[in-house]
């Protein structure tokens, strides 16, 4: 059973399934909305400059180059607070940050909401917007918290309804913005609309979330899962998928404004699309993972992607606008599935590897929660640095040849690499030796993910 101090959980044990029956499940669900909704509000403060600087128009004095370096450098200050949030759920408890992390959201949208007009210099905008930034930090605490409150085999629909409610975040404000430019709005109505919604988010956290007593100060397992290589590897490949989807999120609307002249009206209608597609489906890539193993359905996953991005070349080239939207909308649809699939494999690799320690049981579970908490928050960083690698590319591309083509050909190279990557780590089976048998000892048994 549960043992309660204040809002604090003193005994969680989910792979108890008469525990998880009769009040473990009923307890982590309700935890899991509310993360949901301040994770998706703080998705949505990250992106609002992907629709922002559509609003931006020449009374503001941007070039296409000063918008996407923009992009760039809010992608850059969400990755990069992932670490520190994800510390933060071990230091004050995965309730109380959820709380904290919410109200913070306030400082950026309150900031951008008093800058937003034209004659604003550059360097004032780019400040604001990495203010921003925070909002990318509430993905890396929100997936370390509900991580820790499901079992294993709930982990992939889990964790993907989880990212993927977040991740919706992006189409909403993009949709927001829609009605407002449709309505004649501004910016800043924009901004006006999120502001009591935040205080909202953090006030409902507070009432109905709670903290975990086993995940509090374990800092120590950060440091653990830094020192396994795996956390880099899965780092490299959520790159591919989740870098993916947070750089085109900002980078969509701008690529069709300059490169097939759409109007701000125009992109938006267009923009939206694609990063709504690619949250739904997410919850969709984590439920596959859980039946037929993560490290397959993110294989095909990658190939799938590399082929198209090879169409969106294609349409690039021969300046079809119809074929790069439905290119464009496909690529988004696929990095939601691989976001889903990749986070199913985390916490399988590292229970995995609890079995080759020895460890069985609760003592396994325990082992595979702690450095796959510690871990999403590392991966969850290094992974949204993708879309700054994006963003950048699409700018130097732009700069370079007048298009995105250049910025494409070497998205299709890393989608290669990341597809060779997960074939030769996850599923390459060992070598066997001279009588069919594996290099492996009786004393130490193979370790295998081909079902993570």
């Amino acid at each position: 059973m549960t043992a309660r101090s204040g809002r604090w959980i003193q005994q969680w044990d989910p792979e108890d399934e008469t525990f998880w029956n009769r009040t473990g499940e009923k307890i982590a669900r309700r935890n899991l909305l509310f993360s949901v909704l301040s994770e998706h509000i703080g998705f949505s403060v990250w992106t609002m400059w992907s629709v922002l600087v559509l609003f931006m128009g020449p009374e503001y004095g941007l070039t296409p180059a000063d918008k996407f370096l923009l992009t760039s450098m809010v992608t850059l200050v969400g990755a990069v607070v992932r670490v520190p949030y994800t510390f933060a759920v071990a230091i004050f408890g995965g309730r109380n940050w959820t709380v904290i992390s919410a109200a913070l959201l306030l400082v950026p949208t309150v900031a951008a909401f008093t800058v937003m007009e034209p004659g604003t210099s550059f360097s004032t905008f780019l400040l604001v917007g990495l203010l921003a930034g925070v909002g990318g930090g509430n993905f890396a605490s929100s997936m370390t918290n509900i991580n820790a409150f499901f079992p294993l085999r709930k982990k992939g629909w889990a964790l993907g309804l989880n990212a993927g409610g977040g991740n919706i975040g992006v189409p909403v404000i993009q949709l927001a913005a829609l009605a407002i430019i449709g309505a004649s709005g501004g910016p800043r109505v924009l901004l006006g609309i999120y502001i009591p919604l935040i205080v909202v988010a953090a006030v409902l956290a507070a009432l109905y979330m709670d903290n975990l007593a086993s995940v509090r100060n374990d800092t120590g397992a950060a440091k653990d899962a830094a020192r396994d290589r795996h956390t880099w590897i899965m780092s490299f490949l959520y790159i591919g998928t989740f870098g993916s989807f947070i750089g085109y999120s900002f980078a969509f609307g701008q690529v069709l404004q300059n490169q097939f002249d759409r109007t701000p009206l125009e992109a938006a209608y267009v923009t939206f699309v694609g990063p709504l597609l690619g949250s739904l489906i997410r919850p969709v890539g984590g439920r596959l993972a859980d039946r037929y193993g993560g490290a397959r359905i993110t294989l095909w996953n990658f190939v799938a992607m590399g082929a198209a991005t090879a169409v969106l070349i294609a349409a690039s080239m021969a300046k079809s606008l119809a074929l790069f939207t439905v290119a464009f909308v496909v690529l988004f649809v696929l990095t939601g599935l691989g976001n889903g699939s990749t986070y199913k494999m985390i916490p399988g690799i590292f229970q995995a590897k609890a079995h080759v320690l020895g460890l069985e049981g609760e003592a396994a579970a325990a082992y595979g929660r702690r450095l796959s908490g510690a871990s999403m928050g590392l991966i969850g960083a290094v992974g949204a640095l993708g879309g700054v690698g994006i963003n950048l590319a699409f700018r130097q591309s732009f700069l370079s040849y007048g298009s995105g083509t250049g910025a494409f050909v070497a998205f299709l190279a890393c989608y290669a690499v990341c597809f060779a990557v997960t074939w030769a780590v996850y599923l390459r089976r060992p070598a066997a030796g001279p009588a069919g048998r594996t290099p492996a000892t009786e004393e130490k048994p193979q370790l295998s993910y081909a079902e993570v």
